[in-house]
């Protein structure tokens, strides 16, 4: 999920560990879902609308009982937003259950890599917590705060330190709670040999924090590679516990969730080898390059049906 305009921001160690992962995401599906369904629960996250309703001159938030049913126009079944307090899952819910859509995952903002900035996000992220596991929400995706948009600092190898053991705290709180703690990047985290980003899979408990794969995020910052998302699917696969599903074209983002430079049916093929059946969230969003033929809700038809196709195995499964 893109946080800089809203200002938010082969596995390593082996197949015993792995099962224990798989271990932990399983028991999150039937808390969600209630058992096995046919239909395949597919999500949308709120920034995609947002780039979408830019380009059209009209603004998301202006009404939101009017956006959230046109999202739910679309045949989807969730929405993920950005929540930044308890009183944003007030103001949802009854919008969420008039238009017949989850709440399965928010995505909560973080400043982890400074011991004060985490013990204040940890607090306000788990009052969200408490508000929104009353209404079904499982999955909390946070991206720590970069601290590097458009400048030249990167975080040291102690803030690294810090960041990891925070984000893990966070994650076996959440844990204790029956939830899920879901670690999002951006391209930024992929700089100087990947560290940020390895460092939080590798300094942290697989059974405090799993990963929300964004693999667009992992290409463009790798240098549009897709043998590098294939790589970190192959290394922390058994973490993930939700999918960001964009794509894109020549390197542009796509108006549609569509056959492109990321091979989509490959990762699925891999993740359903392994038996792990993530929570998917739609984040097809627009950028400057993008053709512009479609409007929003056109385009996450069509997504959401070349999603309901390339993961139909998902069905039934876990959500």
């Amino acid at each position: 999920m893109d946080n800089e305009p809203l200002s938010r921001r082969r596995f390593l160690e082996g197949l015993g560990l792995a099962a224990g992962a798989i271990g932990f995401v399983r028991p999150l599906a039937r808390a969600a879902a209630g058992g096995a369904e046919a239909k395949l629960h597919l999500a949308t996250n709120q920034y995609p609308w947002l780039t979408f309703y830019g380009r059209e001159g009209r603004d998301f938030n202006a009404s939101l009982d009017a956006a959230l049913g046109e999202i739910a126009s679309c045949g989807l079944d969730g929405y993920e937003p950005l929540v930044n307090g308890p009183a944003d899952i007030d103001r949802l819910a009854p919008l969420l259950k008039k238009h017949g859509l989850e709440l399965r995952s928010i995505y909560v903002n973080s400043t982890l890599h400074t011991a004060e900035d985490a013990e204040k996000s940890i607090a306000a992220v788990l009052a969200i917590a408490e508000k929104a596991k009353t209404i079904g929400t499982r999955i909390f995706v946070t991206n720590p705060n970069p601290i590097r948009w458009g400048g030249a600092e990167d975080k040291t190898d102690e803030m690294l330190r810090t960041q990891a053991k925070a984000l893990d705290a966070l994650g076996e709180k959440l844990a204790a709670m029956g939830l899920v703690l879901s670690y999002h990047n951006h391209d930024i985290e992929l700089r100087n040999a990947a560290r940020e980003f390895h460092h939080m899979m590798v300094g942290t408990n697989p059974k405090h924090v799993t990963l929300c794969l964004d693999a667009h995020w992992i290409y463009r910052g790798s240098g549009n590679s897709a043998v590098a998302v294939g790589d970190i699917v192959q290394l922390y696969g058994s973490r993930i516990s939700e999918l960001h599903l964009r794509q894109s074209a020549k390197h542009v983002w796509t108006e549609t969730f569509c056959d492109g430079d990321i091979d989509y049916r490959a990762i699925a093929t891999h993740l359903l080898r392994i038996r792990v059946t993530p929570h998917l969230v739609l984040e097809q969003a627009v950028e400057g390059a993008t053709p512009k033929t479609l409007a929003a809700a056109e385009a996450h038809r069509k997504g959401a049906a070349y999603a309901r196709e390339v993961f139909a195995g998902f069905a039934g499964g876990r959500r």
